[in-house]
């Protein structure tokens, strides 16, 4: 069975709630119960912190024994060298993820300092692009 973990970043636990306009209406975790139940033979675990110390410790901690890490690092992925060197430094594929289209956004969006570091990003699909990431991942 392939384990995956999707990791949230800051802000992120208020998905449903905030901005709606930009992120939608859904709670992330009534889109996860949905997820799993699509995959269901996929072993599908969440993680989610608005600090950046413990994004990477989860990084750490999967690193090395999950099969594929979906990140959606949220504003850390702006500004964070440290969470790009915990991707770098593991062995297990993560794919980047953001919920809107963060190049049709304010400029400071348009680059990731993530993105070198993964097998892949995908943003501007909604919640979908969770989906499209642990697809991907399956296809490894």
């Amino acid at each position: 069975m392939s384990r995956i973990i999707i990791i949230n970043g800051p802000n992120l636990n208020l998905l449903g709630v905030r901005e709606k306009g930009i992120y939608g209406a859904e709670r992330f975790e009534d889109y996860f119960e949905r997820l799993k139940t699509q995959y269901n033979g996929v072993e599908l675990s969440y993680f989610q912190s608005n600090h950046e110390g413990a994004i990477i410790d989860k990084i750490h901690e999967v690193g090395f024994s999950a099969d594929g890490i979906v990140l959606n690092a949220g504003a850390f992925t702006h500004t964070s060298l440290a969470i790009a060197d915990a991707i770098a430094a593991v062995t297990t594929p993560v794919v980047e993820v953001h919920i809107s289209n963060v190049y049709a956004r304010e400029p400071f969006r348009h680059h990731s300092y993530l993105a070198k570091n993964c097998k892949g990003v995908i943003c501007g699909f909604g919640l979908e692009g969770y989906r499209l990431a642990v697809a991907s991942l399956l296809r490894e």
